[in-house]
């Protein structure tokens, strides 16, 4: 079992996976769909007032918000205005569907992506550089979550890995989701695993 810090397989069947994560399908194609959450009711424990939701209402906030693939870009150097981030980071880290940014804190963005191809792209590269005026900021992306706290890095990471010598009746997407299961979340299996040759991608 093998990763790259560059994103790109190995010669042998390959996945790409991430450790972590408290919802599934942030990490499945978009066929959810919004649904409102009901208003909740004001509860008291220990005297402090608290509002408490259950999990698959979290999943879907997560839909309803288009944060499934959301990922997070840190500047530790500074950056350009937001406007121009918009527009930049679109072209420059070369994406294909369409995306939203907005402010997190003084260092990191908000990405939310529409195609889970950008959210794996965005994930795979260990830092982007975004020019503007010759000039680079070095962008770090890491994987999103509802916990995400700006002042501690994230123990969560997209990772490719292989498995040598996969026969080819294991190239089936079911099949090598459970086996990549062992080490995180699949994501995604690549095109050379999909033609059956003998590559595999997930997260």
């Amino acid at each position: 079992m093998a990763a790259t810090a560059t994103g790109q397989p190995s010669s042998e069947v390959g996945l790409v996976i991430a450790s972590g994560g408290t919802y599934a399908k942030k990490l499945k194609p978009k066929t959810s769909q919004y649904q409102p959450i009901p208003l909740k009711p004001i509860t008291y424990l220990h005297g402090e007032p608290q509002v408490i939701w259950e999990q698959e209402e979290v999943n879907q906030m997560i839909v309803n918000e288009n944060l499934e693939y959301a990922v997070i870009g840190k500047f530790s150097y500074g950056w350009p205005d937001i406007q121009d981030l918009r527009k930049l980071i679109p072209k420059q880290c070369e994406l294909k569907g369409d995306c939203n940014i907005g402010l997190l804190s003084n260092q990191h963005i908000l990405i939310k992506a529409t195609l889970l191809e950008d959210y794996i792209d965005l994930l795979s590269k260990p830092v982007f550089y975004i020019t503007q005026n010759n000039w680079s900021y070095p962008m770090r992306t890491l994987k999103w979550d509802p916990l995400f706290n700006p002042k501690a890095e994230t123990t969560t990471m997209i990772a490719w890995i292989s498995f040598p010598s996969l026969p080819p009746n294991c190239f089936g997407t079911n099949i090598a989701f459970s086996l990549a299961a062992a080490v995180g979340k699949p994501l995604q299996i690549d095109m050379a695993t999909k033609n059956q040759l003998d590559q595999v991608v997930q997260e």
